[in-house]
């Protein structure tokens, strides 16, 4: 089917109180890999392309291109979103690239240039019909940022949330409630009395970023709490070299072990879209 707009898959799953998996894609293998488990479980997804994946490949157009050929043939809505852009020319690229929503990342600048940076970039972007997220508080992780997930004063605050929203008109918003980026552990403790607040407090949908370190129980728990959409990226790479490295035996034909990594990357998003998207989460 055609692509989606991103905003609307995250619309519906805040309207039906459970999230929306936003995946990040590397690789040709990555995607399919995602659209393979997502099929499996009938579940919507966000295939997720961060800026360093960009820059990467070199340029935006050759992958999003493939993505936009993939959802074609997907059975589930599919949308593309351009991830973590701290370079305003690629984020003016975005829509001629297919994308539908971008997360503007000025999260790591004080609170003032985040808004003024945020806010110029949602007119802009809004004017080309793309929804924007953006980030409020220290997400851990990051390479160029030192300061631990949960030291103090880094976890979005609700009263500060409100002004950001208001000051940009952000469609969605990050926030920092103990997860960190780029976790190969699944150890990340949510605070979940923040995660309410911050819903009850803003008009937008929230987004948690770093969920590949979070447990299944607590995810499930997030998304009841108010999270929307929600990131993951390195529980698909340990899980594609994973397979890749189990494959490979001195051969010198790549498809068997790029297979056995896309393999393990659909049993991975099987999984966690069973956490993340259930219709029953409230259940949970």
């Amino acid at each position: 089917m055609p692509l989606v707009p991103t905003a609307a898959l995250v619309d519906d799953a805040r309207s039906r109180g459970t999230g929306v998996a936003a995946f990040n894609v590397i690789t040709l293998e990555h995607a399919e890999g995602i659209l393979i488990g997502a099929e499996r479980t009938g579940a919507p997804v966000i295939l997720q392309v961060s800026e360093n994946t960009v820059k990467f490949r070199g340029r935006i157009e050759p992958l999003a291109a493939a993505l936009t050929a993939l959802a074609s043939g997907a059975a589930v809505p599919v949308s593309l979103h351009l991830d973590h852009v701290e370079t305003p020319d690629l984020w003016h690229a975005a829509a001629a690239a297919g994308y539908s929503s971008v997360m503007v990342d000025a999260g790591a600048l004080p609170y003032a240039q985040n808004v003024a940076i945020t806010a110029g970039a949602a007119r802009q972007l809004h004017g080309q019909g793309l929804a924007v997220e953006a980030e409020l508080g220290y997400v851990g992780g990051k390479s160029t940022q030192a300061t631990s997930a949960h030291a103090p004063g880094v976890r979005t605050d609700p009263q500060q949330a409100t002004d950001f929203v208001a000051a940009t008109g952000v469609d969605a918003l990050a926030v920092a409630v103990g997860s960190a980026h780029a976790m190969t552990t699944r150890t990340a403790e949510l605070d979940l009395d923040l995660i309410a607040t911050l819903r009850d407090a803003l008009p937008i949908p929230l987004v948690l970023h770093g969920s590949s370190g979070v447990p299944d129980d607590t995810l499930r728990a997030a998304v009841r709490a108010g999270i929307v959409k929600v990131n993951i990226g390195t529980a698909l790479n340990i899980a594609f070299t994973g397979g890749l490295s189990a494959a490979l035996g001195g051969g010198v034909d790549p498809r068997k072990p790029l297979s056995a990594a896309r393999d393990a990357i659909a049993d991975a998003v099987s999984h966690l879209l069973g956490v993340v998207s259930s219709d029953q989460q409230s259940d949970l």
